[in-house]
């Protein structure tokens, strides 16, 4: 279900479509199935929350984006109570408290590239020289990750989350990624620092966790803490270059709350997860006057969620002041988004800092001649020229 050519920023006229029949219509996948799409808002919090639905990639049925030789990332698709193990051992490292401790060193990254910005040549490609590099020295610096690796796993995080490649290769890029994070971990059992691997090891020690699980989480939390947060400092700032007054209000402002506003409704409006959230019904469940039975696919495209007139009034008008707290960007339910208070953070200190610092930023090319990624499971540009 993700986006066809047309408007660059909005779900498929077909999601509209099918949300004006039913909240809750069949769909014909790849591989021939049929899962259920859930095209409105409260429908699809409520069945993210339910737990009689399932996150495991492995059940027959469920409804997969791309073909695949085997499973998926660490707990993200796993289900309750395995899931709930993992998770917690690396839930205090994305706790509101501990985010905010880092912005001051968030600040002083942002405040770098810039600076690297304005001191060199124009236009330039705002992808490699700030929204990539901004997450990506990020989740470096909280997992313990050599940022000079950054071509590496920038490389293959982007083979993982295409849907143009073959199944051979996103397992390959997985493989070298694993072996990567299985090698770093072992390095910090020798060395150990004060990062989240490092105690990843530790549990590792005392027999909480295997070397494989801590591997696999690291190349979760690193793919997860780059891509996403990357794609949206891209996607953002082309939307509010076509909306001047959007974009003077977040410019001018000095206020953090507004900033704070901002980054929700752009989160609601763009939803970079364009390819809908995946679960499969583990019982029958009675919802919308249908019944998903057990072993029914289920499709919910928050992106056509987060456009529900419903939940949001006059929801095609980006309004940066409007504070959509209950957008599904980042998911809902047990297995919503883990890294979602430092991906917020860093999205704040970006918008709140690149347009105040370059007032007079532009693009260099028109939004017609931009390459966006209908290629891959995470929207974005490929490429953003810019100049001032």
């Amino acid at each position: 279900m993700a986006r066809a050519a047309g408007c660059p920023f909005d779900p498929p006229p077909g999601l509209r479509d099918r949300r004006a029949v039913a909240p809750l219509t069949r769909v014909r996948l790849w591989d021939g199935s049929t899962p259920w799409l859930v095209t409105r808002h409260a429908e699809q919090r409520a069945l993210l929350a339910d737990p009689r639905v399932s996150a495991d990639v492995t059940r027959a049925g469920y409804p997969k984006t791309v073909p695949s030789n085997g499973g998926g990332l660490s707990f993200i698709n796993k289900d309750d109570p395995e899931h709930a193990r993992l998770r917690r051992m690396i839930t205090a490292a994305f706790t509101v408290r501990r985010v905010e401790a880092l912005r001051p060193a968030v600040r002083r990254i942002v405040d770098g590239l810039v600076d690297e910005l304005l001191a060199g040549p124009r236009p330039v490609d705002l992808v490699p020289a700030f929204a990539l590099p901004v997450p990506s020295l990020v989740i470096c610096e909280l997992l313990g990750v050599p940022y000079a690796d950054h071509p590496f796993f920038q490389e293959n995080s982007r083979i993982l989350i295409s849907r143009t490649v073959t199944p051979d290769d996103r397992t390959a890029a997985l493989g070298r990624l694993t072996h990567y994070l299985r090698e770093l971990v072992a390095r910090k059992r020798v060395e150990p620092g004060d990062d989240l691997l490092s105690g990843l090891v530790g549990r590792t020690e005392v027999g909480e966790l295997t070397v494989e699980e801590a591997a696999e989480m690291g190349v979760l939390l690193l793919i997860a803490g780059h891509e996403t947060t990357a794609n949206m400092i891209a996607l953002g700032t082309v939307l509010l270059l076509q909306h001047p007054d959007q974009l003077a209000a977040v410019r001018d402002t000095e206020e953090p709350e507004l900033i704070a506003s901002a980054v929700e409704e752009l989160l609601r409006y763009l939803n970079i997860t364009h390819s809908g959230l995946r679960r499969l019904a583990l019982a029958d469940i009675e919802i919308a006057g249908q019944v998903i039975r057990a072993g029914d696919g289920i499709v919910l495209p928050n992106d056509i969620g987060n456009r529900d007139p419903d939940a949001f009034p006059d929801p095609d008008r980006l309004d940066v002041a409007r504070n959509p707290r209950r957008h599904v960007a980042f998911g809902f339910g047990v297995h919503q988004c883990l890294g979602q208070p430092l991906a917020r953070m860093e999205l704040q200190v970006v918008y709140g800092t690149l347009y105040r610092r370059i007032p007079t930023l532009r693009l260099a090319t028109g939004v017609d001649r931009l390459a966006f990624k209908h290629d891959g499971s995470v929207y974005g540009v490929h490429e953003l020229p810019v100049t001032w």
